[in-house]
């Protein structure tokens, strides 16, 4: 698993709207999860109960009991499974610095670094609006986008969530949601951080008097042709 759960627990946040499958898929990676030997949470917030209405859903995962019992506040992973609702809110919002933030979009992961202010960890995005579209017919954005986070986090095998959706949904509706979500794994564009620290121990990480007497020494250095050796003896 890429997640390291020996550091304790594996929080999710989901974002959707109501008639979606974000608490569908919310279970549905929670029971993936379950099946794996995993203690789980999950449980939704719902705002006003009507079809489309914003809703949040929560997740925790974890190798040992969970005795939190609370909102999700600072998650290690927001999905966001409506793409219309990063027009009215910032989905990288409480997720660590180190977090993965998940996206329903079309965007590529630098852009939406760009629109978010989102410097760390991971950007996660798959178009789920298209796949789902050409594979069912209707847009069920939940599986792929859930799928993305998947490939993005390994919390849990992509079969594994496979088998829990065939459970699920037996027959057509099942298969298709397979297709789609392999369909996902494989299109879903994942941006990491890059280390850009070229030394050690810079000297612009210095204060400016340490700065200038590493530039006189090095410079005196160089002028008497000194090369600085290891003696031992």
């Amino acid at each position: 698993m890429s997640m390291d759960f020996a550091k304790g627990i594996t929080a999710f946040r989901w974002h959707g709207r109501g008639g979606q499958g974000v608490v569908t898929s919310n279970q549905m990676l929670g029971k993936a999860a379950l099946a794996e030997g995993n203690y789980i949470q999950a449980f939704p917030e719902f705002g006003p109960e009507r079809t489309g209405a914003p809703v949040r859903a929560f997740l925790r995962i974890s190798k040992e009991p969970i005795q939190v019992y609370a909102q999700v506040y600072i998650p290690d992973v927001v999905v966001c499974i409506d793409p219309t609702l990063l027009e009215v809110l910032n989905p990288a919002e409480g997720l660590k610095a180190e977090g993965t933030l998940v996206l329903n979009t079309e965007s590529d992961p630098k852009d939406i670094r760009d629109r978010f202010g989102f410097k760390g960890g991971k950007v996660v995005t798959v178009d789920a609006s298209t796949i789902a579209m050409e594979v069912m017919g209707r847009p069920f954005y939940n599986m792929p986008t859930m799928a993305a986070a998947v490939k993005a986090t390994g919390v849990v095998a992509v079969d594994t969530v496979i088998k829990e959706v065939l459970n699920r949904y037996p027959g057509k509706v099942g298969n298709l949601n397979k297709v789609a979500i392999e369909r996902a794994v494989k299109e879903a564009q994942i941006g990491r951080v890059k280390n850009s620290m070229k030394s050690r121990w810079p000297v612009t990480s210095l204060n400016p008097v340490m700065q200038r007497s590493t530039r006189l020494v090095v410079g005196e250095l160089k002028s008497l042709s000194i090369t600085p050796k290891l003696v031992s003896g």
